[in-house]
């Protein structure tokens, strides 16, 4: 898999991933001589190892969100203010837009960039069924509609190319609503096909929304996810990449007017104390939030560079395993890594023995979105997007995190590799 991880060692050779001489198989398991034996440890139930382990996080920047408290506290500043302000500018200029509004939720970017795209009934928005619920949610909130385009399988990301026929098939006269938003999903850690998606978007007179929930500090082509679209929604929910101590989300954009217009949106339609434009919501970042994000966002890569440390080394060991198949990392991408999901055969079987073993795995997503009951009278069924249902029942995420060691590594790895030996002997 294309990873650029070029100064990141790679090689793992340790008594769990040593090479065995007499295994000529790529992925053979090594005869009981070569097998090294299991140490003690292993003998008794072994220190669990998290899917994600927040706790590790925050108590090694426990004092600066200690001090973020504090400061609300002391001037009593916990809706808007400098700590909002302070925080927006700074994502701002992170992912290279000009403004960031901040907001309450990640769902609520969504619905409120659409909104202030001038988004609403009559509206018809193209996304992907593999992918949180929040992603439809936002488009049906605002009163327009919205349709699947079926995922590349190697990279679960929108296929650009399934997506254009659609398009020229639309503006043709083809039967169906004519799209006005394309909103790709950055899955995983990677953003979707942004350029050949802007094009796109140029040719046939679509905004481009992106869903960056998944993408704080990914790159495509050198540039930052947030920056790309028109807009971009991030969701500051506390197991992401970027991840506040409760609910938080945001938008960017480089489009004043957009920002202007979601700044009123996310609190009550108001241009200034009292004074309505139009009726609007409460959807804002609240301070204390907004605090902590800032001081998150101040190690936000140097946590990501761990993260990238964790998937050259599953990357590595995967590479002899040829049943354990990685999502594909485009080559002109630079994956956050928020999830490491690999494609395998007996996804709820080795779930299973993870689970026994001790080691927390997640499921993104187990039920494409046009598979819920949400959606029954829609009229999708199995079949309608085979890459993403497919995927849907192979895909399992391991355990990821910036903090992992390179034990826990091994042993994640050791344990599938123990998995595919007993599978293949049965």
């Amino acid at each position: 898999m294309p990873v650029p991880a070029a100064a990141i060692p790679l090689p793992i050779e340790s008594k769990f991933f040593r090479r065995s001489g007499s295994a000529s198989k790529r992925g053979a398991a090594p005869s009981s001589e070569d097998r090294p034996a299991a140490p003690d440890r292993m003998k008794t139930s072994p220190t669990p190892i998290p899917f994600l382990d927040l706790p590790r996080q925050h108590a090694a920047i426990k004092q600066e969100l200690m001090a973020v408290f504090s400061k609300a506290l002391d001037s009593a500043s916990f809706i808007g203010g400098p700590m909002v302000s302070g925080f927006e500018q700074a994502f701002a200029r992170y992912v290279g837009a000009a403004h960031c509004v901040g907001m309450g939720s990640g769902t609520d970017a969504l619905r409120l960039a659409l909104l202030a795209m001038g988004i609403g009934p009559g509206d018809h928005v193209v996304t992907v069924p593999n992918t949180f619920i929040a992603t439809t949610e936002a488009v049906s909130q605002t009163g327009a509609t919205f349709e699947f385009v079926d995922i590349d399988p190697e990279t679960c990301l929108m296929d650009a190319n399934r997506l254009e026929d659609l398009l020229r098939l639309r503006s043709a006269g083809g039967e169906g609503p004519r799209p006005t938003v394309a909103l790709p999903v950055h899955l995983y850690g990677q953003t979707a096909e942004m350029q050949t998606l802007m094009d796109l978007a140029q040719r046939y007179g679509l905004k481009v929304l992106e869903d960056a929930a998944q993408a704080h500090g990914a790159l495509h082509h050198g540039r930052p996810a947030g920056g790309l679209g028109h807009a971009a929604a991030f969701s500051f929910y506390a197991g992401k990449n970027l991840g506040a101590c409760g609910e938080g989300g945001a938008v960017t954009t480089s489009d004043a007017a957009l920002a202007e217009r979601m700044s009123m949106l996310r609190d009550h339609g108001q241009s200034q104390k009292y004074r309505h434009q139009f009726e609007g919501y409460n959807a804002r970042l609240d301070a204390i939030q907004a605090g902590i994000l800032q001081v998150k966002l101040a190690h936000l890569d140097r946590w990501n560079e761990g993260r990238r440390r964790v998937a050259a080394r599953y990357d590595a060991a995967f590479a002899e395993l040829p049943w354990v198949r990685p999502v594909r990392v485009l080559p002109h991408n630079r994956s956050c890594y928020h999830l490491y999901v690999v494609h395998v055969p007996d996804r709820d079987g080795l779930r299973e023995h993870l689970d026994r073993e001790g080691i927390g795995t997640g499921l993104h997503y187990p039920i494409p979105l046009h598979l819920q009951p949400a959606y029954a009278a829609k009229g999708w069924g199995r079949g309608s997007f085979p890459h993403a249902e497919r995927s849907a029942e192979s895909l399992l995420s391991l355990p990821m995190f910036p903090e992992m060691t390179d034990a826990q590594v091994e042993r994640v790895v050791r344990s599938i590799q123990h998995f595919g030996e007993s599978a293949s002997t049965e």
